[in-house]
């Protein structure tokens, strides 16, 4: 997922706006003192505005994720270790892993007193497929048996209905896959696979505004820009209902801002550190500094489709990539708070390999000259970096170019954009000059997504519209594999061969640097660096 702290891309807060629209769910609190006060109980975490309208099927980005998932549950969720843990499934069962049966747990309702059925989601899925809802996340349901049915190549649907997908009885979903997916359970744990009730299909466009789900939370109001706010689901049937009475999203211009509103006292979770801040943070917070380790990674994607990078041959990338100082940067500009890339995939999900067996992430400036030179160069000698200016890059992005500049001779400029909104608008229409700030939170802790939905040719996170077909070969190979184990590696070998087309030149994986107020408590972190919102206590 792209991340905003960092996904599924790495940032700090973003943007989108559209009008409100009346639905059947939610309203404005009425204990609020408006957009800067906060109800008595509740707590607050600095999340920027989400790209898009609040839809499972429409959020792959951090902010928006942060608070779908606290408005859905998921069917599954996983722990620290990758273990598969049933949300609103009581039970998911395969035998060949091409049809799946999937039961709901009983008595589970939506926030407008709707019963959430099997058919909930069988019309939700339906819904996002469809390529006449223009959905980004519509590609996670392709592995479903008609889905070209709803979301053809070119032209209209045949249908509106993928025939894979069936509601056997109340609680029981039927899905049968075009081919066997061996990790097809692992997906089920990301956003577009929440239900919908009735209502959204009456005004989806007022449900993007106000969103009715059946998670820990329940909608109040949504400030454009400034904040979204949720109210605890009284009626929520989950395991993790929420120790605190909701949540404020507050979005800050800087990094900078949201620490200063945290040390006054006026924020309660700060999701990182900006560079600026980094080395006094642990002295500032003390035991409520938070420092860990998550399943992401940081990039830089060439545009494959722009004048420096169309028709590029690898060795120009793998030369730039050899121009960069990792161990330098991260120990220096980051504080020591990153570990240098050695792989596509980072620590923390099953496959992930340390050692790729090439020596393209180390850093090498008389190697790196030669590459390029073997390579053509870049056509024009210079290259821009694209990213958002409220995310706290501004710092490694200038360093990492001084690096490309001096140890290659291209130029390298640091390419600015107001906000993460701003910044994947441009991706979204390959408007990007060179080069774009890359990072990639796990969605499922498997190194299948940290290649298949970022360097598949027509991957929706493929901004960078990297194309290979051996590499898709190979991926495909993965995604029809008979067992998990089998897809894994697989994926790995499509990982190795990856090195040799360089999609992207990952940096350093991830830590969440972090903290909180001295009003909160029990302040829990998952495996992909979010805080577990319903954990969160006011003291």
């Amino acid at each position: 997922m792209r991340g905003a702290k960092s996904a599924k891309w790495v940032v700090g807060a973003i943007v989108v706006a559209m009008a409100a629209t009346a639905c059947n769910g939610g309203g404005d609190s009425k204990s609020s003192s408006g957009s800067g006060g906060k109800p008595a109980g509740y707590v607050s975490v600095d999340v920027g505005e989400p790209q898009n309208p609040l839809y499972p099927t429409d959020t792959n980005e951090t902010l928006g994720h942060y608070v779908i998932t606290a408005l859905y549950s998921p069917l599954v969720k996983f722990d620290d270790k990758g273990k598969i843990l049933n949300v609103a499934a009581e039970s998911i069962t395969t035998e060949d892993s091409k049809t799946w049966t999937i039961k709901l747990k009983s008595g589970w309702t939506f926030h407008n007193g709707e019963k959430v059925t099997a058919q909930s989601y069988v019309d939700a899925w339906n819904w996002g497929a469809n390529i006449k809802n223009n959905q980004k996340n519509s590609l996670w349901f392709n592995d479903i048996k008609g889905y070209e049915d709803v979301h053809p190549e070119k032209g209209d649907p045949k249908s509106d209905k993928m025939s894979g997908l069936t509601a056997k009885d109340e609680l029981t979903l039927s899905v049968e896959l075009k081919n066997p997916v061996p990790y097809f359970q692992y997906k089920l744990g990301y956003v577009p696979f929440m239900p919908q009730p009735q209502a959204f299909f009456k005004d989806p466009k007022g449900f993007g505004q106000k969103p009715v789900g059946q998670g820990p939370y329940k909608f109040e109001k949504w400030d454009h820009k400034k904040l979204i706010q949720v109210a605890a689901y009284d009626g929520y049937k989950g395991d993790d209902k929420p120790k605190n009475k909701g949540v404020q999203f507050k979005q800050y211009s800087t990094v900078e801002a949201a620490y200063q509103e945290l040390m006054s006292g006026n924020l309660d979770l700060i999701r990182q550190i900006g560079p600026k801040d980094l080395p006094k943070y642990k002295s500032d917070l003390g035991d409520r500094a938070i420092d860990k380790p998550y399943a992401a990674v940081q990039s830089i994607v060439p545009a494959f489709y722009s004048e420096p990078f169309k028709g590029i041959d690898p060795k120009v990338i793998q030369g730039l990539s050899m121009a960069i100082d990792r161990q330098t940067i991260t120990k220096t500009v980051l504080n020591g708070t990153r570990t240098p890339a050695t792989s596509f995939t980072p620590p923390g999900v099953e496959g992930n390999q340390s050692d790729l067996g090439v020596d393209v992430f180390k850093f090498d400036p008389a190697k790196a000259k030669d590459l390029i030179k073997e390579g053509g160069g870049v056509p024009g000698n210079k290259i821009w970096i694209q990213f958002n200016g409220d995310g706290g890059h501004k710092e490694w992005i200038t360093a990492v170019c001084e690096n490309i500049r001096q140890n290659t001779g291209v130029e390298c400029l640091a390419d600015p954009k107001p906000d993460f909104q701003a910044d994947l608008d441009l991706r979204d229409q390959n408007k990007v000059k060179a080069m774009y700030r890359g990072g990639w939170v796990a969605d499922y802790p498997l190194n299948v997504n940290f290649m298949r939905e970022l360097y598949k040719t027509g991957a929706e996170a493929n901004s960078g519209r990297f194309s290979d077909k051996g590499i898709d070969e190979l991926m495909e190979k993965g995604d029809n594999a008979k067992t998990l184990e089998e897809s894994v590696k697989l994926y790995q070998e499509a990982e190795k061969a990856m090195v040799q087309k360089m999609p992207s030149i990952p940096l350093w994986n991830y830590r969440i640097n972090g903290g909180h107020s001295k009003t909160t408590d029990n302040v829990v972190v998952d495996y992909r660096g979010d805080y577990v919102m319903t954990e969160v206590t006011p003291k």
